[in-house]
């Protein structure tokens, strides 16, 4: 017992060995190695009026983009289109396309501008899925360099509808 006191306190004497007081005092009492920096010159300053914003040159600015959410699908939502949220869509989805069937992963996961997704025994352009959003009542499918391959809009609770960009139909349920 006696040596497991001896050997718990030489290891507590090796610690406190090892701790040192680090002081700043010689920095802070002015015999500090460095000396004072210099003063060096400022160039002098000039002032003037700036023009107006839209003023004579307003036309070197490029108007502002157009929506393009809406450009690169299939147009305005229709009249029968329901809201979509981002979370709603997460999960699995069974995909109905030029015939066949397939599975589709959506996840939050941040990918580029939209979020991770990807399919599983689909053909054609949806092969190449890699990414989706939402843009207002529209969900757009996306390669994996961003290119839209095809929208969709909310026709029913568990339900989207709408085609690829080379026009085939493509629904959505589970």
């Amino acid at each position: 017992m006696k040596l497991s006191h001896a050997v718990t306190g030489a290891a507590i004497l090796l610690a406190l060995a090892g701790c040192q007081r680090t002081s700043y005092s010689d920095m802070n009492s002015g015999n500090s190695a460095l000396p004072p920096l210099q003063a060096q010159p400022v160039p002098s300053v000039q002032s003037g009026q700036l023009p107006p914003p839209g003023g004579a040159n307003a036309s070197q600015f490029p108007a502002a983009p157009a929506n393009t959410a809406a450009a690169v699908g299939t147009g305005a939502a229709p009249g029968t289109a329901l809201d979509v949220t981002k979370e709603s869509m997460v999960g699995n989805w069974r995909v109905q396309s030029a015939g066949s069937s397939c599975d589709m992963f959506l996840t939050l996961t941040n990918l580029g501008s939209g979020s991770r997704g990807g399919t599983r025994g689909c053909a054609g352009e949806l092969t190449a899925m890699g990414s989706w959003e939402v843009a207002g009542k529209q969900v757009l499918l996306k390669d994996r360099n961003g290119n839209t391959i095809g929208s969709l809009y909310k026709t029913a609770d568990a339900r989207f509808d709408g085609t690829t960009s080379s026009g085939q139909p493509v629904s959505l349920s589970r």
